[in-house]
């Protein structure tokens, strides 16, 4: 990938060439569609107006599912083909994705019970198309308290036990993004679309881009541009021209994060909330995050944050399915909001929407993508691909080809060669200054990208250090290979360090603003707003007694 230092230089070649593809929005579902049209020969250009996967992409369930509960609105057809996805989105990309058993517990009364549990799940199992390992079973109500102590056990019918699969939403979004700059698509982040250039017959042909971080315009010309923006879908639309046949309706979900101490959850768990909606309680690197809810949202929606309201809800659901879990308002650590463009459907509550994808076309040219999920984006730009190369002219390029295509760092032999890699990595960690326990950890976040992060480490072994050596050669990474901006992007998007580890954010947010800065050469007004973010942002995410106003 590009290096944040190279700003200027990529704005050039922005502005000098004609694209086959513009994609406008650097969430997973851009992210995607660069790929799948560069791998097909098209020349692509992708520009994002905050950083990549700083929207919806980066505040999910960060799980890579199938819907079951899909499957009660009879999304079938979704379903099935999202639930294959999983598997290809899993053995592309192994350092940021993994198997996760999941517990579905069954009470009296519940939204699922044993008959309706086993045949969901089946049904499932063969829509999915999910190998025999893998494959649900059913659990006596005692068999479902051995697997989690915490889950209530009055009215306790038994549980169902199936795979989905486990992902940082953040870091596939830029592991897609890095594979697409290396089969040569051009990508920029902090780069917003302003206005649309039409030719004499009124069709879009190309767009008018402003560099947020140093307010400087370019023209980036394509044959043609796709709208892949998420929430702002109607706001980009609603610069070349709005139709009324598709409309967006937004929704918010909410995860929260408490330390195992607190909530020691050992298996992820699928639950029934009291008012029937369905939550996930998930442990990771010893927290355990709770979510999400499902509510019409029109705030901010740069800054959607968890309401006291929203809190209540997932601490109340807590409650309810595990009552030996004492947690209060003041022990949730973190939170983050997230917002899912749906479309429209009158009527409907937000649970009730469709996350099917669509794809429309404006009588001026644009592309617009709405709708869906994380686990479908491949396939989601696969179809929009297919569109576009159908008119540019299919002889001119190849098939969909990301199906068996390994993501940036996932070149490590396969699922089934993950954990030789891992241990591999870990041996020869200390040669670089490094722990075992370092390496291994590195290892299995950048997958065999992590050699570079080696080898920033090993450079950077002789330097006085305010922070750890293999943190430091990650912020390296993140500024030269990540195009990594803000302290917020390293901090949040490349690590997740904010939601998971709020202790080591507070602790080393100063020493990395300081670092970024002497890399990027930020001004004086730069080092003050950034500073000021971060401080916004802690205090956003957690819930305590000095947070401003929800």
């Amino acid at each position: 990938m590009k290096s944040s230092v190279e700003r200027e230089q990529i704005l050039q070649t922005l502005d000098f060439y004609e694209f086959d593809v513009l994609v406008i929005g650097g969430g997973i579902t851009g992210a995607g569609i660069a790929l799948d049209a560069v791998t097909r020969g098209m020349s692509v250009a992708l520009v994002e107006m905050q950083d990549f996967a700083a929207g919806t992409s980066s505040r999910s369930t960060k799980l890579v599912h199938g819907g079951l509960r899909y499957l009660k609105q009879f999304e079938v057809k979704m379903v099935a083909e999202v639930g294959k996805e999983r598997e290809i989105v899993y053995e592309n990309a192994v350092h940021v994705t993994e198997p996760e058993w999941m517990l579905l517990p069954f009470h009296k009364k519940g939204t699922f019970g044993p008959l309706s549990t086993s045949a969901g799940l089946k049904v499932y199992d063969f829509l999915a198309g999910v190998k025999k390992e893998e494959r649900r079973y059913m659990l006596t109500p005692e068999e479902t308290i051995e697997k989690e102590p915490l889950v209530k056990s009055k009215d306790l019918l038994g549980g169902g036990y199936y795979v989905e699969y486990r992902t940082d939403d953040a870091r596939l979004t830029i592991e897609v993004i890095k594979k697409a700059i290396e089969k040569g698509a051009v990508c920029l982040n902090y780069a917003k679309a302003k206005s649309f250039i039409y030719n004499e017959q009124n069709k879009v042909i190309g767009a008018e881009i402003v560099d947020v971080v140093k307010n400087k315009r370019i023209n980036i010309h394509a044959k043609k541009i796709v709208n892949a923006t998420g929430p702002w879908v109607d706001a980009v639309r609603a610069l070349d021209s709005i139709d009324n046949k598709k409309k967006l309706k937004l929704t918010k979900g909410v995860h929260i994060v408490m330390d195992q101490s607190i909530f020691p959850l050992r298996q992820a768990i699928y639950f029934d909330s009291p008012d029937k909606r369905m939550i996930f309680a998930i442990p990771r690197d010893g927290k355990t995050y709770v979510g999400t809810t499902d509510t019409f949202f029109e705030g901010n929606i740069e800054h959607p944050v968890a309401t006291e309201e929203d809190v209540d809800y997932l601490l109340n659901a807590i409650h309810h399915m595990f009552p030996l879990v004492n947690v209060s308002k003041n022990q949730v650590e973190s939170s983050w909001a997230g917002v899912r463009p749906l479309i429209y459907e009158d009527g409907k509550d937000p649970s009730e929407i469709s996350r099917k994808d669509e794809v429309w076309q404006s009588e001026a040219g644009l592309f617009t993508i709405a709708g869906g999920k994380l686990t479908g984006y491949r396939k989601m730009a696969e179809t929009i691909v297919n569109a576009i190369s159908k008119q540019l002219g299919d002889e001119k390029y190849g098939p969909c080809v990301t199906k068996h295509l390994v993501l940036s760092g996932g070149d490590v032999g396969g699922s089934d060669q993950f954990e030789a890699f891992i241990a591999k990595k870990a041996q020869i960690a200390p040669s670089y200054g490094l722990t075992e326990k370092e390496g291994m950890r590195l290892a299995k976040i950048y997958g065999t990208n992590v050699d570079k992060i080696f080898q920033y480490a090993h450079i950077l072994s002789t330097t006085a250090l305010d922070i750890p050596l293999s943190l430091l050669a990650q912020v390296y990474y993140a500024v030269h290979e990540e195009m990594a901006y803000s302290p917020v992007d390293f901090l949040v998007r490349r690590t997740g360090m904010l939601y998971f580890q709020v202790d080591q954010f507070k602790k080393y947010k100063g020493d990395i603003l300081k670092i970024m800065g002497q890399l990027l050469h930020y001004t004086e007004q730069e080092v003050t707003s950034f500073r000021n973010q971060l401080d916004k942002l802690l205090m956003e995410s957690t819930l305590n007694e000095s947070r401003v106003a929800l």
